[in-house]
């Protein structure tokens, strides 16, 4: 039996309703021939050259991403601008490539499902459902089998997750027992206080900003002011546990029809990690 790159977008569609991406969103197919047929497909969190080459060294003819290539509006995509480039390299390649993007944060199970597992987490509700009752909405709260010092628990985010130059941070009492988490793949400074309002003994996201931080941080110093512990990761490795959830999914459809693989490029933009050495940190520079 023939399997057309539609046939897995329909497997993809099925998990990961377009209609449940947010309205400023760019989900679906970018480029490629929904009748093309498929015999391999590469999931990947950013779609740039790096696992655009991934792909079409493995001999693909689809490549699936969790971030989208042209999330705002463009004109254009002449051949010597970066996303041009791509573009017109999987265009003569006959690559296709397909984005689930808040639509998947959303899913259930979905981004932060994945998140949730690779940290041992036994998954109990979304942090920010979409209604009362609902399975589907942004991040998940979740347990741990037991209860571990905080500091444990940092080491169990990073030892779970890809390494990156990022590393993994936290913020809180190090002692402090952790059982009942929160997590949020991507970017979840937002969801600080939903965090904060689930009672949750630790909050795992990506992209924590210096100030929200600090002044969540600074709230539960205050008599009454129990907030969760924070650990902060790379957006990259916080949503790569996605890939491997989307590929099963579509191994379980497609399995004698599609061969999946996940993409092991590290695609975090960030490559270099320094300690400061300066120990006098109590005045001015001169």
């Amino acid at each position: 039996m023939t399997t057309r790159i539609e046939d897995v977008v329909g497997v993809l569609e099925s998990a990961y309703p377009p209609e449940r991406a947010e309205s400023w969103d760019a989900v679906g197919l970018v480029c490629g021939d929904p009748r093309a047929e498929v015999g391999r497909v590469v999931f990947c969190v950013d779609p740039v050259e790096e696992t655009v080459e991934e792909a079409l060294e493995v001999g693909a003819q689809l490549l699936v991403a969790h971030h989208p290539l042209l999330l705002r509006g463009v004109h254009g995509l002449p051949a010597d601008t970066p996303k041009g480039r791509l573009v017109h390299r999987m265009i003569r390649s006959g690559l296709g490539l397909y984005c689930a993007h808040t639509n998947a944060d959303t899913a259930s199970p979905g981004v932060s499902d994945a998140l949730a597992a690779a940290l041992g987490l036994t998954v109990t509700a979304p942090l920010c459902p979409h209604a009362e009752g609902a399975a589907t909405g942004l991040g998940r709260i979740g347990e741990l089998p037991e209860a571990e010092p905080f500091e444990d628990f940092v080491r169990r985010v990073a030892g779970a997750l890809p390494t990156t130059e990022w590393g993994v941070r936290g913020a809180g009492p190090r002692g402090r027992s952790v059982r009942r988490v929160a997590v949020c793949g991507g970017s979840g400074d937002s969801n600080l206080d939903a965090a904060v309002d689930a009672g949750v003994d630790a909050y795992v996201t990506a992209d924590l900003r210096h100030h929200p931080a600090s002044e969540h941080v600074a709230r539960g110093e205050v008599p009454g002011g129990a907030v969760p512990n924070l650990v902060d990761v790379a957006h990259w490795a916080s949503e790569w546990p996605w890939c491997r959830q989307a590929a099963d999914i579509v191994t379980t459809a497609l399995s004698d029809e599609v061969e999946v693989l996940v993409s092991a490029r590290r695609t975090d933009p960030w490559t270099v990690h320094a300690h400061g050495t300066a120990t006098d940190t109590g005045r001015m520079p001169e």
